[in-house]
């Protein structure tokens, strides 16, 4: 029988199943959207949770402990510049590369399609340029797109155009990318890494807090809480705490594994009742004060467990960013064309092969290429994060 041993010595930064969980949960993400965008229900999930959590959070949710944890070992073994040059590499080819197909290919097509010329497309309001130029630096400021898409059951449902609704997370994701270069920088993350547990701390008990004010029932969604926003800010737009709270403590739940991984206990049945634990919560109440938590140690041991089969997902080819950040446009696409027709599951299955080609050609005509750029230093090394002793790693931080 297996005896409890620390992260550190059960997780293999050579052989996990941290790809295997990305990709499943871009596809969550996918799976969940496929409600609102497809035929014009709630994400898929949200009823049997009243509302607290479902597929596409969920998904979302686990990015950010992965992206805790991965990110934190890369900054600790890298300098300061190099850090930020990996994380700038890892999200904005890639992102570009999506706004521009959207904006200067898919968008004239659609339009074309609809009004039978191009001639208003590119000085109509909410317009391809200002798509370009709102949405380069990360920050989703702009989410239309000359009027497409406004008559799919998403676009009715919102009464406006939404083209990639999925990239909103992509300016919190920014944010914990720079605290943790703050924290690279300034040493902590080599001398004094509890502050990170208070950080962690402090975005629980402002969760906390919310619970006790605003759950009924034990229930607490997402946006029932109202916090200040920031913004607009540098390339980030408008920045909602809101939002950034439970998003923030995912990720430094992910960094606080990272950190103390020699502490951390693992065993296959702690990662089953963590399972229990998310599961009751999610269907009974208090998944946001008790579930999330607990979800991302979850997501750890599984990680660790998982049969090895699934640790060659993503070692070589990592289509989980291309699925995530082209799913929307793909289920919006296909939603103009097929409307209802099809019901949920041939939706589905059209959406996600176009899904799955848009992610390959990501990966393989922009990501990985440019992946290659990533032992090139551009800036100055600064700070004092180099250590003899890596840390526990994997994945492509």
């Amino acid at each position: 029988m297996r005896s409890l041993q620390p992260l550190a010595r059960v997780y293999s930064p050579r052989a996990n199943g941290i790809g295997f969980l990305r990709l499943a949960l871009a596809c969550a993400v996918f799976v969940a959207h496929c409600g609102p965008l497809g035929v014009g229900r709630s994400n898929i999930g949200d009823t049997w949770t009243r509302g607290q959590v479902e597929f596409g959070s969920a998904g979302v949710y686990g990015f950010f402990v992965l992206s805790g944890f991965l990110v934190t070992a890369s900054a600790r073994r890298t300098g300061v510049g190099r850090f930020l040059w990996h994380r700038a590499l890892r999200i904005y080819p890639g992102l570009w590369a999506c706004l521009l197909v959207t904006a200067l290919v898919l968008g004239p097509l659609l339009y074309r399609h609809d009004h039978g010329t191009t001639a208003g497309y590119w000085n109509a309001p909410q317009g391809p340029l200002g798509y370009l130029v709102d949405n380069w630096g990360g920050g989703l400021r702009q989410f239309g797109l000359s009027g497409l898409f406004t008559g799919t059951p998403y676009g009715r449902e919102v009464h406006a155009s939404v083209v990639d609704g999925s990239l909103w997370t992509l300016s919190s994701e920014l944010c914990c990318y720079a605290a943790v270069a703050v924290l690279a920088f300034t040493g902590v993350l080599l001398r004094a890494p509890r502050l990170v547990l208070v950080l962690a701390a402090w975005a629980y008990l402002v969760l906390l807090g919310d619970f006790v004010a605003q759950a009924h029932d034990g229930i607490l969604r997402p946006g029932d809480a109202t916090h200040p926003t920031f913004g607009p800010l540098p390339l980030l737009g408008v920045i909602s705490l809101t939002e950034l709270v439970p998003l923030l403590l995912m990720f430094l739940l992910g960094a606080s594994f990272q950190l103390y991984a020699d502490r951390v206990p693992m065993h296959p049945l702690l990662g089953c009742a963590a399972g229990a634990v998310v599961l009751a919560t999610a269907f009974l109440g208090g998944f946001m004060v008790v579930g999330l938590p607990v979800y991302a140690y979850l997501l750890l041991a599984v990680a660790c467990y998982l049969p090895r089969v699934a640790h060659r997902v993503g070692r070589r080819h990592d289509y989980s960013y291309g699925v995530y950040i082209y799913a929307f446009p793909a289920q919006q696409v296909t939603a103009q064309f097929l409307g209802v027709r099809w019901h949920l599951a041939g939706f589905a299955a059209v959406a996600l092969a176009l899904t799955a080609a848009c992610a390959v050609l990501s990966w393989h005509v922009v990501e990985h290429p440019m992946l290659k750029l990533k032992d090139i230093q551009p800036f100055p090394v600064y700070g004092a994060e180099r250590r003899t002793l890596a840390p526990v790693a994997s994945g492509r931080s």
